[in-house]
């Protein structure tokens, strides 16, 4: 895993360690990386407290029951390759969620959202497992929600996007309406979490057609702006269908260039574990057997459109030596395309 450094004071574990450092012309992309966890809160007669991974229909209902898997599903309507489901017992306490979380800690996922819940409580506990997390090498994003009164008040859901501001986090205000059956933002953020998770790195969210009757708040032109502004993520009706408004985070961020970031660092932290770390000497070829590994990874994500320009070289401020190397990495983020001005001349 790709942990974060200080200067001053460098981790003691061998591993890879990474610092974003954002230039000003930066600006980069998310990825397809397929896996929603999602905490289940009625399993049926699945054991509890266990790991279930379910990438159909039919074996979600064949596991926990048909009337227990409306989040899954909506993950895997999202664009889920899979869902990673841990049973919670039938009354889960505050120590329930935090073994929950605990758990998730061992598994590898893209992705958490929870099974309709909203708990104020639990969103910020969330906050804090995904910066540990971070810290720790492992990246993740969650998506949260609000109840039925949050989203008839754009200002609450605004108000909780500023709360739980953070890189990895994203919240959704607005909930939909769909074969008559309403959904509170809570319970619809499982198919925003399956819709993140299945799209593919060089590709943006905004624009996607949610499968949705109608939201269930249709917010003005200046509320659509004023949630923008706050960093929450909206579903807007734009007359004809239901799409997601911009893919943002609660920190105001692109979730198209935070899940690339994610995905370098973890695609990085993952080769470096299983060719280089302990099997290179730490000389100049040692050195530039990391640099060419590393330059060639980033150039297939530049074919991919993911980014351009990549530049990875020793860093010039620290020395290499001993058994730690000091790395700069340079690209340049390409983002999707949003916003179209025209002029016309007549």
């Amino acid at each position: 895993m790709a942990g974060t450094w200080d200067p001053t004071a460098l981790p003691i574990r061998p591993g890879i360690y990474a610092i974003f450092k954002s230039a000003a012309a930066a600006q980069i992309s998310g990825g397809a990386r397929g896996t929603v966890a999602i905490p289940l809160l009625n399993s049926g007669s699945a054991t509890k407290k266990a790991f279930f991974t379910v990438s159909t229909e039919a074996e979600a209902t064949e596991l926990f029951g048909s009337a227990n898997i409306g989040s899954v599903l909506l993950a895997l309507q999202g664009g889920a390759k899979e869902v990673l489901v841990y049973t919670m017992p039938a009354t889960p306490a505050a120590a329930d969620y935090t073994a929950m979380r605990d758990a998730f800690d061992t598994r590898p996922f893209n992705v958490f959202v929870f099974d309709g819940e909203s708990s104020v409580s639990e969103q910020a506990a969330t906050k804090t497992w995904v910066i540990r997390n971070r810290d720790e090498g492992k990246h993740f994003m969650a998506v949260i929600g609000g109840t039925a009164a949050n989203d008839a008040d754009p200002t609450a859901g605004n108000a909780r996007t500023t709360l739980n501001a953070d890189d990895y986090i994203v919240n959704q205000i607005v909930g939909g309406v769909v074969n008559g059956v309403t959904y509170e933002s809570a319970k619809y953020a499982p198919w925003l979490a399956g819709a993140i998770a299945g799209t593919a790195i060089n590709a943006a969210i905004t624009y996607k057609q949610a499968p949705l009757d109608d939201v269930n708040k249709r917010l003005t032109n200046a509320q659509i702006n004023s949630a923008l502004q706050a960093g929450s993520l909206v579903l807007v009706h734009d007359g004809e269908k239901v799409k997601v408004e911009q893919g943002l985070t609660t920190s105001k961020k692109k979730i198209r260039t935070i899940r690339a970031r994610q995905a370098i660092l973890t695609d990085i932290a993952k080769t470096a574990a299983d060719s280089y770390i302990g099997k290179l000497n730490n000389n100049a070829d040692g050195q530039a057997t990391l640099i060419v590994a590393i330059k060639a990874y980033l150039e297939t994500l530049e074919r991919e459109g993911v980014l351009a320009d990549p530049v990875v070289t020793l860093d010039p401020q620290r020395p290499s030596v001993g058994d730690s190397v000091f790395l700069a990495l340079s690209y340049v983020e390409i983002d999707s395309m949003e916003r179209i001005f025209l002029t016309i001349n007549i």
